[in-house]
């Protein structure tokens, strides 16, 4: 019996520690590739991108022994270095973005707060909008409108990327009246407005489904998310060639529409 409970306790931590190590052998490389990036040519950084890519793919098939949720954040620390490193990106893009999502999704699907930064760096910069809607409706299998809490907001991020990426103004209605639907489970403030808005924006796709205020609409959302500067930029040069204006005031950003839509 103590034998069996040794086991027990010493099988999951030996695996956990192992996925540690691999990323761990990983991490004075990186270190020195954060440190010295402007000498570094572009083929050592691609050898790098394969060695990560490579690493990615033992962590999605590497049991967590019910560590998911280690498993999970983990990954995501290596995302949010990944896609912040921005010269680096500059250099060799973001392929992997998808990667990391899909083991992200793989162990805890209810990890509401990696979706934004996941699914815009998939949509918006890996330009794989097909991929992270996969991803997100894998995660909205496991999701109910109670659990986790406010999960309306995928519903939301599924029809950014519906509308914005693919022009598929069918499914990013269908995908607004569900985020309204589940919102409307709750009574605060911030769900009143997403019920009252996302039912607004399936309206106007529905009655004119080239709608450029639905489109400012669904760019204005992504700039509510507390985007990167990057990010903030390339919305705002969206949201002026549909003919909209963003205009910062002290209560935040205030998007202007054009006179007609």
């Amino acid at each position: 019996m103590l034998h069996l409970s040794y086991q027990a306790l010493i099988t999951p931590l030996v695996a956990c520690f192992s996925v540690l190590g691999v990323s761990a052998l990983q991490f004075p490389r990186l270190q020195s590739l954060l440190t010295n990036e402007q000498g570094i040519s572009l083929e050592v950084l691609q050898k790098d991108i394969k060695a990560e890519n490579l690493r990615l793919n033992l962590l999605k098939e590497i049991p967590s022994f019910g560590y998911d949720n280690l498993m999970a954040n983990w990954v995501y620390l290596n995302f949010l270095q990944y896609f912040g490193d921005d010269e680096v990106r500059e250099k060799t893009g973001y392929s992997l973005s998808p990667k990391y999502f899909d083991i992200i999704i793989k162990h805890d699907p209810r990890f509401l707060g990696a979706y934004v930064g996941l699914s815009t760096s998939t949509s918006l910069y890996a330009a794989m909008p097909e991929r992270s809607i996969k991803l997100m409706e894998e995660g909205l299998r496991n999701m109910t409108p109670q659990i986790p809490e406010k999960s309306y907001h995928i519903w939301r991020y599924k029809g950014t990327d519906e509308l914005l990426f693919l022009g598929n103004d069918q499914a990013a209605q269908n995908s607004f009246i569900m985020a309204a639907n589940w919102a409307n489970n709750y009574s605060d403030p911030e769900s009143k407005y997403i019920t009252q808005n996302s039912y607004q924006t399936a309206l106007f796709l529905s009655k004119n489904p080239d709608s450029r205020y639905a489109r400012i609409a669904t760019w204005a959302m992504i700039l509510s998310n507390g985007v990167d500067e990057k990010t903030r930029k390339r919305v705002v040069r969206e949201i002026e060639a549909l003919g909209g204006k963003v205009i910062s005031t002290p209560e935040g950003n205030k998007i202007t529409f054009p006179p007609k839509d």
